[in-house]
């Protein structure tokens, strides 16, 4: 069959066999489209991650799920799904941790304190007790802590 009679749709030039190779090459780096869902961090996950960094089971889902828009505002959501897939990422961790202690946004710009009293730090300084928080009846302090 000559040439010209085959019709131009079914036909496959050199530059359609370049243009496919390219974008069958590309999809396998960019590992697509499985890296598309990777990046997508739930609360459940974060909280489940956040338990196993602090090693706290009591942590609040609420205020997970604030911490977790909170490092989502600073750009870290990638790094977040990476950790809790396992990757190693000390300073995030470090970074994680610390916010649950302390009860304050990890944005630097916020400055939002995302919990006062259930903060870890309340539990580690067991001397202690939050500011305005009461400790008992009035005089409790008077005696000293039970054992």
């Amino acid at each position: 069959m000559p040439r010209d009679t085959i019709p131009s749709q079914f036909s496959s030039t050199r530059r359609h066999v370049l243009l496919g190779g390219s974008a069958v090459a590309l999809a396998a780096f960019a590992q697509w489209p499985g890296s598309a869902s990777a990046a997508e961090l739930d609360p459940e996950n974060f909280l489940a991650l956040s338990k196993q960094l602090t090693r706290h089971d009591d942590l609040s889902s609420d205020i997970a799920t604030a911490m977790l828009e909170a490092f989502k505002a600073t750009g870290k959501a990638d790094e977040l799904s990476a950790l809790a897939d396992g990757a190693d990422n000390q300073e995030l961790a470090n970074a994680v941790v610390a916010a649950w202690y302390s009860g304050v946004s990890p944005d630097p710009d916020s400055g939002e304190v995302l919990t006062y009293t259930d903060a870890l730090m309340w539990q580690a300084m067991s001397f202690t007790k939050p500011m305005g928080y009461c400790g008992g009846e009035m005089g409790y302090w008077a005696e000293p802590p039970a054992g």
